[in-house]
């Protein structure tokens, strides 16, 4: 396991260097915990087939007897005819899924909140999470805050936005909220869409490969690439 935890690590230092809302960032988190199985399984059946073999050749005494003992257990049921090496993947399974839980990194709206208080400086105090509109209460906000021109800001974290954008459009004519954002990678965000979103004065940050790949959402006021998500930025929308 902790050799495959170390494709885990690889990955979680490019991850560091890489803006945490641009498009590679999101395609390696998304690949982390996939990574992780298969290389765990790659590496657990030569670790099994080896322990078949009866070899153990391990830095630690203690490890190299305790391994010697499963490797005859192992070889005892495989001539009693049970398969061991499936109630070992079972195991080491349950093992790596678990650390893929701690350590597979974190999701969208995570890395939105870190540059809120990161990039824009906000306290994580300052920031309601997962709240509902005042007047609309089937509208959730996934973070609302103040900055200091006191208008409230309210914003939609969605990686993809398939039909969730209608939401935020429902509200915003009805919301006591001054500004309302849509955060999204932007993949599916196409031109029909983009247009409704604005129309509607909601404003809209995607990714920066996206923003610089398409031209309808550089042509459009009102769209921004994620890397712009700032106070500057944000003070300056009306």
């Amino acid at each position: 396991m902790s050799e495959a935890k170390l494709k885990i690590i690889t990955i979680a230092e490019r991850l560091a260097s890489l803006p945490p809302l641009s498009l590679e960032y999101d395609k390696l988190s998304v690949m982390t915990p996939y990574s992780a199985r298969v290389n765990g399984a790659l590496l657990a059946l030569v670790f099994f087939e080896k322990l078949i073999a009866g070899q153990s050749d391990f830095m630690s005494q203690e490890v190299e007897d305790f391994l010697k003992s499963l490797s005859i257990s192992a070889m005892s049921l495989v001539a009693k005819g049970v398969e061991p090496n499936q109630i070992f993947m079972l195991m080491f399974n349950e093992s790596i899924n678990q650390s893929i839980i701690s350590n597979s990194g974190s999701n969208y709206e995570d890395r939105i909140l870190s540059v809120l208080t990161g990039n824009m400086g906000l306290r994580k105090e300052d920031i309601e999470c997962n709240v509902h509109d005042t007047t609309d209460a089937s509208t959730e906000y996934d973070f609302r805050f103040k900055l200091r021109d006191k208008r409230s800001y309210g914003i939609g974290a969605k990686r993809t936005l398939r039909e969730r954008y209608k939401q935020f459009i429902k509200t915003a004519h009805a919301s006591d909220i001054n500004v309302m954002i849509t955060i999204t990678i932007g993949l599916d965000l196409t031109e029909d869409k983009a247009v409704t979103i604005r129309e509607n004065g909601v404003y809209i940050f995607v990714a920066d490969e996206v923003y610089s790949d398409r031209g309808y959402l550089r042509e459009q006021e009102g769209i921004f690439p994620t890397s712009e998500l700032t106070e500057t930025t944000l003070l300056g929308l009306t």
